[in-house]
């Protein structure tokens, strides 16, 4: 089959499109998928250029297209001149495992069950699905398409047939194909900081995949959505439910009032805005307000004030995890025509390199979607 190996961490090199993989076999419980399409997320591009090791402490974009390897030194806290991948010894994926090498990547896709292992239902056979792309392994772990398993950058990936979703939905194989990843993380981080009717939230990163998801789950569930937003990118967003928005290159202090917000979902980071820190969104939180954050492509590292943490009584919440209601409940949303995902564009699998490239420009609203050969 056609598929794209990645080989190592690094830079795109890694990234090396094949037509000679062998087609994987279903085992007892699993399931082969012919794939129509794939999507590209940051946690692709975060795991192939090594940034999740603790020793990175930059913005992704500063090593996403080289890699955080030998040579490039700028994002790094260690001294040492040994600067190759695993110097920190941690944290090399975004689960803190280390990767197998060759590995197919891709955590989105949708596509046709073609084969059935052992023990799973004939009924499945043939049907159009969707995957969970993080499945739920018990104890606050997940493990994910595309790093603790072969992936979706590939003609053909074996699943748990339990992870696959069957879909009669309306929404192209490309629209579906940039739901799991990006709405679940955004599903999780809606449920986990308890967003609730008549509330105003403020989603860092709006125009991106998670982020358009987050508004447009949180404005489901009846909250008022501000979406920070790249200059040019608010009329998408509002089109897409945010109530406002406003634009990046502005501090939050001159943009928004103090203590106005309810919840912050975060997938910046960093700086969150061009002039201004981090530690605006704290500013923005009411008293008794919630921080949900699962993302930093601006930066891991920011500077918080304890006392803006305790004395207005916020709550802070980190989420990765996704239990196992999360992606039956999203599918829920899918099949009633409750979501929609923008797809802003679409190249063949074999342009993986260029379709990563148009990715890390960020000049986009949405999701850049993958086709394999047919």
């Amino acid at each position: 089959m056609a598929g794209v190996l990645l080989t190592g961490h690094g830079g795109l090199d890694k990234l090396e499109y094949r037509t000679d993989l062998p087609v994987p076999q279903p085992r007892v419980g699993e399931v082969l998928v012919k794939l129509s399409a794939a999507a590209i997320n940051n946690t692709d591009i975060n795991t192939r250029s090594g940034w999740y090791d603790s020793a990175v402490t930059v913005a992704t974009s500063q090593g996403a297209e080289q890699g955080f390897a030998q040579g490039f030194t700028q994002g790094f806290t260690k001294t040492s001149d040994e600067r190759t991948f695993g110097n920190s010894g941690e944290r090399r994926t975004w689960s803190g495992s280390s990767l197998s090498f060759p590995l197919v990547q891709g955590a989105d896709g949708c596509g046709v069950v073609v084969s059935l292992g052992e023990g799973v239902s004939e009924e499945l056979l043939d049907k159009r699905v969707v995957l969970n792309a993080m499945q739920d392994a018990g104890e606050w772990i997940c493990h994910c398409l595309g790093s603790e398993m072969d992936g979706c950058y590939a003609q053909y990936v074996r699943v748990k047939s339990s992870e696959v979703y069957p879909s009669t939905s309306k929404l192209s194989d490309a629209e579906l194909a940039a739901i799991p990843c990006a709405y679940s993380t955004a599903e999780g981080l809606v449920q986990r900081s308890g967003v609730i009717r008549g509330e105003k939230v403020l989603v860092t990163g709006a125009s991106g995949g998670v982020g358009l998801a987050a508004v447009q789950l949180a404005t489901l569930r009846g909250a008022e959505v501000t979406g920070l937003v790249g200059k040019g990118k608010g009329q998408l967003v509002s089109e897409n439910g945010a109530a406002r928005f406003v634009e990046r290159q502005l501090p939050l202090r001159e943009s928004m009032e103090e203590e106005s917000i309810d919840v912050v979902i975060d997938l910046v980071g960093g700086s969150v805005t061009t002039d201004g820190d981090w530690s605006d969104v704290m500013w923005v939180l009411r008293r008794g307000g919630r921080y949900a954050v699962s993302g930093a492509i601006a930066g891991p590292i920011v500077s918080l004030d304890l006392r803006q943490l305790y004395l207005k009584d916020l709550t802070f919440l980190g989420c990765t995890y996704q239990g196992r209601e999360i992606f039956p409940k999203l599918m829920e949303y899918v099949e009633r025509g409750q979501v929609k995902p923008v797809v802003a564009k679409q190249f063949p699998l074999e342009e993986i390199h260029e379709a990563q490239r148009a990715f890390l420009r960020k000049d986009f609203v949405g999701k850049i979607v993958l086709i394999p050969p047919k």
